[in-house]
């Protein structure tokens, strides 16, 4: 059992949409927020760990909805492409060469660990033997959903691309960690046949998981489709019958206002992944237009191979400037929307009631402080300065459920250095 903490002191955003709290506390028992409030109103807690806010921001852990942990090993290998060239005659070669369980495990701990260090508490993962990368996040500490990969070629441990189902299948009758949630990731519509990408969303819904996909990621993504049902990515899905609540869509740059007008009709999720799409150069996402349509949009950072981040922090900043240059509107979307896309946002998609989101009574104890009393942080007048001006370095304290996981700026469920050796000894068998 965790045990109590009391944070004291501190400047609280409580991630609800009301003002800042200055000199709050914050009482957390058994893995949820126990209380909140004025410092000096505080209960009692004679046996609880304290933990000084002073000079410190307390608000909700961030959620980081798109990834893929064991990409670490190949963050660096291949920048300055487009992505098929990116995809196709790098990421692939190498994946088929280096990929195996071991590494998918080591690498995902590097991933886990820099998330956790720079202010994620929640991570969507997309990739091959994820019951690995479920492990390591176990290990790290930190909340996941874990999603096994789907694609019609063969796959890291997987010859026979008819195999992949039957592998995704029994990858979800697995046990899980009590902070890993399983779903599935159909990695596309171009590397999906339509039958695949049926009874990817059929297995889905039986055992009643999410399933994810990229889509409409590039300009010509449509072109790549094998027997579309559909004038675009978005209505291909469409006329497949996949798009749903549960059906989480990926990037969805390239869309027009029917597409965007079916996604919020079928109630679908988007995640944009902002930073790799400008380095990928992929395009643009035009947010206000999902926002006002009403669909529910969440922030990834894509893989350490196509980032090469995994800074929330960064990715809410290039996220918000994007958006304003692109348009240009300089009110295009406000700094307040951006975090809320980073955390609650996050946590609607991620389709839990129980998931944390917001620091109040009864809600699971997911937060983070950051030591905002660096110079680029002064004078704080608005937690807008967390979008525009914050960076992951600024995470002092990490508690995810209850638990502390990183202590100021120290990770404390595993060894760093270790972690960093194991992945170092695999890259110099990686052959750029």
């Amino acid at each position: 059992m965790a045990p109590e903490i009391l944070i004291t002191d501190t400047l609280l955003i409580p991630g609800d949409g009301t003002p800042p709290v200055a000199g709050a506390a914050i009482l957390i028992r058994k893995g949820r927020i126990a209380w909140t409030g004025p410092a000096d109103r505080c209960p009692a807690a004679p046996g609880a760990i304290r933990i000084d806010g002073r000079d410190h921001l307390t608000m909700p852990g961030l959620v980081n909805m798109h990834g893929h942990a064991p990409m670490t090993l190949f963050r660096g290998l291949a920048d300055d492409l487009e992505l098929s060239s990116w995809l196709e005659d790098h990421i692939f070669p190498a994946e088929a060469r280096h990929v195996t369980p071991e590494m998918v495990y080591s690498c995902s701990l590097l991933a886990a660990a820099e998330m956790v260090l720079s202010g994620t508490t929640l991570a969507a993962d997309g990739y091959f033997h994820e019951e690995e990368v479920a492990r390591a996040f176990a290990a790290i500490g930190l909340r996941g959903i874990t999603a096994q990969g789907i694609i019609d070629f063969p796959a890291p441990g997987i010859k026979d691309p008819a195999d992949n189902m039957t592998a995704a299948a029994a990858f979800l009758e697995r046990d899980f960690p009590p902070l890993v949630r399983p779903a599935l990731f159909a990695h596309s519509p171009y590397t999906c046949s339509n039958h695949t990408l049926i009874r990817a969303k059929e297995l889905a819904r039986q055992q009643g998981v999410p399933l994810f996909i990229h889509v409409a990621e590039t300009r010509y993504e449509q072109e790549m489709i094998r027997e579309p049902r559909g004038s675009s990515p978005i209505r291909h899905l469409d006329g497949l019958g996949i798009l749903d609540q549960d059906t989480v869509c990926v990037h969805c740059v390239w869309t027009d206002d029917r597409d965007l007008s079916l996604l919020a009709e079928r109630g679908v999720p988007v995640i944009l992944c902002p930073q790799s799409h400008m380095k990928l150069a992929s395009g643009m996402a035009h947010l206000p237009r999902m926002l006002a349509a009403g669909i529910t949009v969440g922030l990834g950072t894509d893989g350490p191979a196509s980032n090469n981040s995994l800074d929330m922090f960064r990715e809410m900043d290039l996220c918000a400037k994007l958006q304003k240059l692109h348009l240009p509107d300089p009110v295009a979307v406000p700094a307040r929307t951006i975090l809320d896309m980073a955390t609650r946002a996050g946590v609607r998609i991620a389709a839990r009631s129980d998931f944390p989101g917001i620091i109040a009574p009864n809600r699971p104890a997911d937060l983070i402080m950051l030591d905002i009393s660096q110079p680029h942080l002064q004078p704080f007048f608005s937690p807008d300065l967390l979008v525009y001006a914050a960076t992951g370095a600024d995470v002092r304290t990490v508690i995810i459920d209850g638990r502390i996981v990183v202590r100021e700026g120290t990770l404390q469920t595993m060894d760093l250095d270790t972690i960093m050796a194991g992945v170092r000894a695999l890259a110099r068998e990686v052959k750029p």
